[in-house]
């Protein structure tokens, strides 16, 4: 997977060391951006097929037009919006993008509808405004599939953080976006509306780890990371917090 880099942050989007090691020999399959976006810094991610440069936006939480310069910069067709889960610094620009790229939108689980009920309260509670409560065009759950281009991305609902949250995993790129389920050194926060500090390390163990070591990923905040590297140093997974 190849970065780009205008005026948006880069990600850690080499989904593997084997990719890595034959990116010289072998054309590029995907590519990403980080546009983070608002208060929260949130990364909205956009990512593309490379050979068609159809592209889907993940998590557009806010500053729209921001991501609609970011997506003119990059000169991929957004075809699709994906959401992690509900929460509004994840979604506070939803509405407003699917309305201006005439796309639709899919994503999270279904659990995290109040969420989405609620966008406009949750926006005021942080001084945000423009969002609207919306509604996916489709729900996500285990065992589902979305594709943008050629790219295919398997769906774990991995709840904790949110009732709805999903990661999205691209077994052949070794590559997943983990929204707010997994970070850095450390986990989604728990003291929200639907959160279980139990579930969300349940999920992380059952659904993350099991992809394999090799599998890096793209989180809702910060710096990316691998899953090997969060198994052996994250507190939150070896037990030390």
């Amino acid at each position: 997977m190849t970065e780009q880099n205008d005026t948006q942050e880069s990600s850690q989007v080499e989904s593997s060391q084997a990719e890595s090691a034959h990116a010289e020999s072998a054309p590029a399959k995907a590519g990403a951006i980080i546009v983070p976006v608002t208060l929260f810094e949130q990364n909205c991610t956009i990512i593309w097929d490379e050979p068609s440069k159809k592209a889907v936006v993940i998590d557009p939480g806010g500053d729209v037009p921001k991501i609609l310069e970011a997506i003119k910069q990059t000169g991929v067709t957004v075809e699709k919006i994906w959401l992690t889960h509900g929460h509004i610094d994840h979604v506070g620009g939803a509405a407003e993008l699917r309305d201006a790229l005439k796309v639709p939108i899919e994503g999270p689980h279904a659990a995290d509808k109040f969420l989405l009920d609620n966008v406009v309260e949750s926006g005021a509670r942080f001084g945000m405004t423009g969002g609207r409560n919306f509604e996916p065009d489709r729900w996500l759950d285990e065992g589902d599939t979305v594709s943008i281009g050629d790219l295919k991305f398997d769906i774990y609902h991995c709840p904790g953080h949110s009732p709805g949250s999903v990661v999205f995993f691209n077994k052949d790129l070794r590559f997943a976006h983990v929204g707010d389920v997994l970070f850095a050194g450390s986990v989604g926060r728990t003291d929200l509306p639907g959160g279980s500090h139990a579930t969300l390390i349940n999920s992380i163990k059952t659904k993350l780890l099991p992809l394999g070591d090799d599998v890096g990923f793209i989180c809702g905040h910060g710096a990316g990371s691998s899953i090997g590297q969060e198994r052996m140093t994250n507190p939150f997974i070896t037990g030390e917090m």
